[in-house]
């Protein structure tokens, strides 16, 4: 048993006490104080190690497919803000074309979320999201 559990079972009428022996009056020693000034004046917040960077999603199939080249090639001529713009203006038509589909047809929203994740998918593999 350490000396803190034994004062937190033989404490004063059986109740919680600590291993605290001195009061709120008793005042610091040169060296208490040198050691709280020094733990105050530390920095608060992050370590100054290096962290680590976040991971990115990554397609897993960046590289291959049959339009993968196209796609890199465009990408490399108009420039990656350009051509992520124009990409999400592509999904995003792609995506109400998938919508409007699913009303004619009469296909609930849950179908419709499973048809934009295969077109997702269907994507990643041909390298259109290279």
């Amino acid at each position: 048993m350490t000396t803190a559990s034994m004062s937190m079972t033989s404490g004063l009428g059986g109740g919680l006490s600590s291993s605290f022996h001195g009061n709120w009056s008793t005042p610091l020693s040169t060296h208490d104080r040198a050691e709280l000034s020094r733990v105050a004046s530390l920095p608060l917040g992050r370590s100054s190690k290096a962290s680590r960077p976040r991971p990115m999603m990554k397609n897993v199939n960046e590289g291959k497919g049959v339009f993968a080249p196209l796609v890199v090639l465009a990408r490399n001529i108009i420039g990656k803000k350009t051509f992520n713009q124009l990409r999400g203006k592509a999904i995003a038509l792609h995506s109400q074309v998938i919508t409007e589909f699913c009303k004619t047809i009469g296909a609930d929203g849950k179908q419709r979320q499973g048809l934009i994740r295969l077109a997702k998918k269907n994507g990643e593999k041909l390298g259109f999201l290279a």
